[in-house]
C-alpha cells in the first residue's frame, strides 16, 4: 500500500510492565477517525481523512492512490484547487504564439469565460457547468462561429490541465457536451456587377485593392501589406510574404495568416490596374515593427498608404472607406460583405472556370485543401452540367469528328 492508515481515536502506549498497549486518544469518539496517510511523487506527505465505520473505504483510497503511481496517472488531490482564473492566468502566460492570436485568445478567455467559470475550483468543474456556460453564451446573442472559438480556447486551456496533472478529465470532450454548430447558411459569392459597383464606389487610391483581393485571392491585411518588390510582372505573379494586422489596434507586419507564404498568378487585367495605379500613387516606404509592437522594425515599400506615410488601418479603412462605398452600391452591411466576400468571389470564378481544389487551396493560402474543399463543394459545377457539356461538345462535333456519336455508330 502507498501509505497507512492512522486511527486517531487510538494510540500506542508502554504500560508499567513494559507493554505496549492501545488506548483511548483525546480525541476518542470526535472528528473524523481515520486519516489515509501517504508520501507524494514530490516527497511530501498527502492525506485525507474518513469517518468511523470507514476505514476499508479509506485502504481503498490508498490502493487507488498506489495504482495510479504505479501507472503515471497520479494526480495530487489539492492540484484541482487552483480556480479557473489561476490556471487561465498561468497558461496564458506560457503561451509561445503568435502575439496577434494570442491578444484575441486572452480577449475571449478575459471577456467570456473568467465572468461564467473563473472562481470555480478545477477539481469542481463538470461538463455541467460548461453545459450551462454554453447556454448562456447562446443566450447573450454570441454569434455561432465565435461561440466555437471561444469553446475551442477553454477546451485546449483545460486540456493543458489534463497534461500538468491537475484534473483527470476534462469536461469539456464529455459526449454530454457538444460544440456550438455552425449556422447551415452557404457562402453566396458576389456576382460581377456588384464587385465592380463596390469598387466604383471606392476612392479611386483604393480601387485596386479590389483587384487584388478579388482577381488574386488576397486577404485583406495581405493587400494592405503588400510591396511593389512583390510584384513579379514578368513572371505574372504576385508573392504574398507578409500581411499588416493590428494588435491592440496598433500595426504591425507579420507573415500571412498561418505563417503560410505563397505565390499566386497574376491575371493581366489586375496587372494593368496595379501599373496604373503605380503610376498615380508612387509607392512609399513604410516601417513597422515585426510581428508584435515591441518587435525589430522592418521596412516595406508599401502599394497602399494611410496618413504621412504609414500603413493603413484596417479598422479606418471599413469605417471610413468599405462601409460606405457597401451603402453607395446598394450593398447590405454585415460580416458577410466585408472585404472577405471578395475572396469568396475569386474562388467561385476559379472554380466555375474548371480549376483544381487543389490549386485553389494554394491560391487562397489555406493550410488543408479538405477545408477549401468543405467551404466552396457547392460552388462546383455538378456532374449532371459537366455531362451534359461534355455530350454538347460530342454531338456539335459534326460528322467530321473522329469521337462523336457517328463514329461510335460506325463501329
Amino acid at each position: 500500500m502507498a501509505g497507512h492508515i492512522q486511527d486517531r481515536w487510538f494510540k500506542t502506549e508502554t504500560n508499567s510492565a513494559g507493554k505496549t498497549v492501545r488506548v483511548k486518544s483525546d480525541r476518542h469518539g470526535t472528528g473524523l477517525r481515520y486519516r489515509a496517510r501517504y508520501v507524494g511523487p514530490d516527497g511530501t506527505e498527502k492525506s485525507k481523512s474518513f469517518p468511523d465505520g470507514q476505514k476499508r473505504i479509506a485502504e481503498k483510497w490508498l490502493s487507488g492512490i498506489e495504482a495510479d503511481m504505479t501507472r503515471g496517472e497520479y494526480i495530487d488531490p489539492s492540484a484541482g484547487r487552483l480556480t479557473v482564473r489561476q490556471h487561465g492566468e498561468r497558461w496564458l502566460a506560457s503561451l509561445t504564439m503568435d502575439p496577434g492570436t494570442f491578444v484575441g485568445t486572452e480577449q475571449r478567455i478575459r471577456l467570456h469565460v473568467l465572468p461564467h467559470l473563473g472562481s470555480r475550483t478545477l477539481g469542481s468543474l463538470r461538463p455541467v457547468h460548461i453545459r450551462e456556460w454554453l447556454r448562456k453564451l447562446q443566450d447573450g446573442g454570441v454569434a455561432p462561429t465565435y461561440q466555437r472559438v471561444i469553446f475551442a480556447n477553454l477546451c485546449t486551456m483545460l486540456t493543458a490541465a489534463v497534461d500538468d496533472r491537475l484534473i483527470p478529465h476534462n469536461p469539456c470532450r464529455s459526449s454530454s457536451v457538444k460544440a456550438p454548430k455552425l449556422d447551415p447558411r452557404r457562402i453566396i459569392p458576389w456576382q460581377r456587377e456588384r464587385v465592380f459597383a463596390v469598387r466604383s464606389a471606392l476612392p479611386e487610391q483604393y480601387q485596386t485593392m479590389v483587384d487584388l483581393a478579388g482577381g488574386c485571392g488576397m486577404r485583406q491585411g495581405e493587400v494592405l501589406g503588400l510591396a511593389v518588390d512583390d510584384l513579379d510582372f514578368i513572371e505574372g505573379v504576385v508573392h504574398v510574404v507578409r500581411q499588416v494586422k493590428l494588435i491592440r489596434n496598433r500595426p504591425v507586419f507579420a507573415l500571412p495568416k498561418g505563417s503560410k507564404t505563397r505565390t499566386v498568378p497574376l491575371p493581366e487585367a489586375v496587372a494593368r490596374s496595379l501599373e496604373e495605379h503605380i503610376t498615380q500613387h508612387p509607392p512609399a516606404a513604410v516601417t513597422l515593427p515585426w510581428r508584435a509592437v515591441d518587435g525589430p522594425p522592418v521596412t516595406a515599400t508599401l502599394l497602399f498608404q494611410g496618413g504621412q506615410g504609414t500603413a493603413v488601418n484596417r479598422n479606418d479603412f471599413n469605417r471610413s472607406a468599405w462601409r460606405p462605398a457597401l451603402d453607395s452600391a446598394g450593398v447590405p452591411r454585415g460580416r458577410e460583405n466585408g472585404m472577405h466576400a471578395l475572396r469568396h468571389f475569386y474562388a467561385s470564378v476559379l472554380l466555375d472556370a474548371g480549376e483544381s481544389v487543389k490549386a485553389l487551396s494554394e491560391y487562397l493560402g489555406h493550410y488543408d485543401p479538405g477545408f477549401t474543399l468543405r467551404t466552396y463543394t457547392h460552388l462546383m459545377p455538378s456532374s449532371e452540367k459537366r455531362t451534359r457539356e461534355a455530350v454538347n461538345r460530342a454531338f456539335d462535333g459534326g460528322t467530321d469528328a473522329d469521337d462523336g456519336p457517328t463514329a461510335a455508330q460506325a463501329a
